[in-house]
């Protein structure tokens, strides 16, 4: 409780810790949205299962409130991820279905402050499931072989659920307690000689639903945040690739109680992946990321390593 002489201080830090939630929202929703990865959308064998082990780390100092400006918000992710993909035809097309469930530690503070704290635990899981319109016809392993990369052009559907642990009382937490669902279309484009370049253009938006316990008692609601994705990757052999990433995003204004907080987002972010075949079955990859322009949106960087195992039948 605070008194008379106290009120003042009291009312500074509910407000310096209702910017900090914010603050973590956001850079969460950033740190799962910084790229889809290149070659997405490339043709694959059906009845290829691959299970993807991944770490990523994201760092973020950010003032995210244009109507409390707070400086000095530092944000440390640590996230593992375990992913499985399973890839079939259907109506002669390639598809593939795809879920996620990350384990993440989350500390954060604001400097000249003692808000400071740390969770961990599960996070939102996602599923997806996506479709090559054109472009992708579904080949089995041994057809496969005589397959030549052509332009392709793809669609996908990505739900989160919140699933992950959200305490209202807490300042920090790795769900967002609310459902998001990122529809997408995407481009292919091989090129060059021995079609070792490619281009690959993706446009997205999320869209969400409301988190009715936002700081235990409000509703928080969001526009969506459509997103356009730009990659460009070189094939230097036949066990290395490189590319690099760009995402710019924009919009998604944020309210609380039906009250608008005139955040609009621009939020533009430069990367690069390397992937890395050790073997027909194992892949290593490599991303890094970083966020160049940032309008209400976190300044982040972070990067993630990922490990994958592929197996299925007729698939050497």
């Amino acid at each position: 409780m605070c008194g008379a002489a106290g009120e003042t201080t009291c009312l500074q830090q509910w407000l310096w810790m209702a910017c900090f939630v914010f603050v973590v929202i956001q850079t969460r929703q950033e740190a799962r949205a910084q790229f889809n990865d290149p070659r997405t959308y490339t043709n694959t064998p059906i009845g290829i299962n691959q299970l993807e082990l991944s770490y990523t780390y994201v760092h973020s100092n950010a003032s995210l409130d244009t109507s409390l400006v707070v400086t000095g918000s530092k944000l440390n992710l640590n996230q593992g991820i375990i992913d499985y993909t399973r890839y079939f035809g259907l109506l002669h097309r390639l598809m593939w279905v795809e879920g996620s469930i990350p384990i993440a530690g989350l500390g954060g503070s604001i400097s000249g402050t003692n808000i400071q704290g740390y969770t961990s635990g599960a996070g939102d899981s996602s599923y997806q499931l996506a479709m090559l319109v054109k472009g992708g016809p579904a080949l089995t392993p041994a057809q496969f072989k005589d397959y030549q990369p052509t332009t392709t052009l793809g669609a996908s559907l990505t739900v989160t659920a919140p699933t992950g642990l959200y305490q209202p009382s807490k300042v920090l937490n790795l769900s967002s307690n609310r459902w998001s669902f990122k529809p997408e279309i995407a481009l292919a484009y091989p090129f060059g000689p021995e079609q070792k370049w490619e281009f690959d253009a993706y446009a997205n938006a999320y869209f969400y639903t409301d988190n009715v316990s936002y700081k235990g008692r409000e509703i928080l609601g969001q526009r969506p945040l459509p997103g356009v994705e730009g990659h460009i990757s070189y094939s230097f052999n036949d066990s290395l690739w490189a590319s690099v990433d760009t995402r710019y995003s924009l919009y998604g204004v944020t309210f609380v109680d039906g009250t608008s907080q005139t955040n609009s987002q621009r939020n533009f972010v430069l990367g690069s992946e390397m992937n890395v075949s050790l073997s027909p079955r194992n892949s290593l990859v490599f991303e890094f990321a970083k966020a160049l322009m940032h309008q209400n949106g976190p300044a982040l960087v972070g990067f993630t390593v990922k490990y994958d195992y592929v197996w299925g039948k007729g698939y050497r």
